[in-house]
């Protein structure tokens, strides 16, 4: 299915048209960059770099609700009460699908279902009101394969941070849009990207290398994140955020955050500056709450370990659905504790980070280096997708193959069991292989592996030793009592 069979598509609108739903026309670069300029406030990318020189994680929580008065409170709690260095406009799913007009109608008529902000229905003005309200720049979060609208309404907002791309905003969420579409898409936001900083704003770009965020290997995270970045910055991009899902394993995670830098140095050009950030853990949560807090807590110490320039942040509800305001309040207070400087004994063995960063940057380079040889990278890029030499586990789209099973090995840290097709030389398959025998064994039962990737998923439940809660005795409640979907992107 093509991105312009979705029913309401337009047309990519030439500068100075109206998005759907917005009477007014948007605004071109040079208004938005004088726009930006004009509120007197860093962008995203000037406070992940003064963060990153004083040694400090950014701090930043997910937020996202329909209307716009609630959006106003939400964010003006946030930063009295929590004072994160960055805040978010999460994006409902109709505009991540381009169905502004149904957006623009459960606005009007029920803006409680949304879940999270319709920016193109509410258009620049009120994006320009939030902006006002508020001394942290924002950055849009939505998982769109397609945002080349929302970009520009949230641009002309003064909007300086915007996380997706081609891959990681498709193959994660879509099951029938071609790569080929997703990836030009993007391309035209990394190219608006590159216009707005030779007017003198840099936007931050945030790359979602979280993907389906349930047992993620690191190099194929970091591999899909490499090669969107290099699309990002040969499109004039300026200012990059690699973001990496926290696994679970301290050495491991660390090690694929400090891998960052260095992959930047090896494949980016001179001139495009690279952040690393870590999501907190986005696999099933602990209940209770103290561990909740526990691994809170513990994730933003993996973020500092790793070097990283922001952490976005949980709360001791996740488990539980939506967070209300006062737990990501809490939750936000909380991983800034790790920032503290009486901390600065904490420390990892950096023997065995060094030894998982060296067969993280190998297991990237062999996914890699081939396809960055290629004369035109996207189409490298959807070939090795379609044959397997990239891949993505648990994918939702019919144009990966989701061959990978990844497993934990006896230490936590998260392995291949099946590499499928990906080009991995066979040291490193070999090592996958060893590192995992011990935990089914060389060839287990189906019945058995189902029941290893349960415990793997369910990981910080064991270690904390939770039980799962027993089967309610009552009749579940009607469709219409159900709880909005979660403001995230949607795992």
């Amino acid at each position: 299915m093509s991105l312009s069979a979705f029913p309401g598509f337009p047309a990519f609108p030439a500068h100075g048209t109206a998005p759907p739903s917005d009477p007014a026309a948007t605004p071109t670069p040079a208004e938005s960059a004088a726009y930006i300029t004009s509120l007197g406030k860093p962008t995203a990318a000037e406070v992940l770099d003064r963060c990153r020189a004083r040694g400090r994680v950014a701090i930043q929580p997910r937020c996202g609700v329909g209307g716009h008065e609630e959006m106003k409170a939400l964010l003006a709690t946030l930063e009295a009460e929590a004072a994160p260095d960055i805040l978010t406009l999460t994006i409902d799913s109709h505009t991540r699908l381009l169905r502004f007009e149904e957006a623009l109608r459960t606005l009007n008529l029920r803006p409680a279902d949304l879940n999270g902000y319709p920016m193109v229905a509410h258009g620049w003005r009120r994006g320009r009101e939030l902006n006002e309200l508020i001394e942290a720049p924002l950055e849009i979060r939505h998982g769109s394969p397609d945002a080349r609208i929302l970009f520009d309404v949230s641009v002309a907002s003064g909007i300086t941070s915007f996380e997706g791309g081609g891959i990681s905003y498709n193959l994660p969420y879509s099951k029938a849009v071609p790569l080929a579409e997703s990836l030009g898409a993007w391309q035209d936001v990394d190219r608006r990207c590159g216009e707005l900083a030779e007017h003198g704003v840099v936007i931050d770009r945030e790359l979602f290398g979280t993907l389906t965020a349930v047992l993620v290997p690191p190099s194929i995270s970091l591999a899909i994140s490499v090669l969107e970045a290099v699309l990002a910055a040969r499109a004039g991009v300026r200012c990059i955020s690699v973001a990496y899902p926290q696994g679970g394993h301290l050495a491991q995670d660390v090690a694929a955050l400090r891998s960052i830098p260095v992959l930047a140095e090896r494949y980016l050009p001179a001139g495009v500056t690279v952040h690393a950030v870590l999501h907190e853990f986005m696999g099933v949560f602990p209940r209770q709450r103290d561990n909740a807090e526990d691994l809170i807590f513990y994730g933003a110490l993996v973020a500092r370990l790793g070097g990283a320039s922001k952490l976005i942040t949980k709360t001791h509800q996740e488990a539980y659905g939506i967070p209300d305001t006062a737990a990501n309040v809490e939750g936000l207070r909380l991983a800034d504790r790790a920032n503290s400087p009486l901390l600065d004994f904490i420390t990892v063995d950096d023997d065995q980070v060094q030894r998982e960063m060296t067969w993280i940057l190998d297991e990237v380079a062999d996914l890699v280096e081939p396809l960055l040889e290629r004369a035109d990278l996207i189409e490298a890029i959807i070939e090795a997708f379609a044959e397997g030499r990239l891949d993505i586990p648990f994918s939702a789209s019919r144009y990966a193959r989701s061959d990978l099973i990844p497993r934990r090995d006896p230490s936590g840290a998260i392995r291949y069991l099946s590499t499928g097709e990906l080009p991995f030389s066979s040291a490193h398959v070999r090592r996958n292989t060893e590192q995992l025998h011990a935990v089914d064994g060389p060839d287990p039962a189906l019945d058995a592996l189902m029941r290893g990737l349960t415990g793997d998923i369910n990981h910080f439940r064991h270690v904390f030793q939770e039980e799962e809660p027993a089967a309610p005795r009552s009749a579940p409640r009607p469709v219409s009592a159900a709880r909005t979907p979660p403001t995230e992107e949607p795992i």
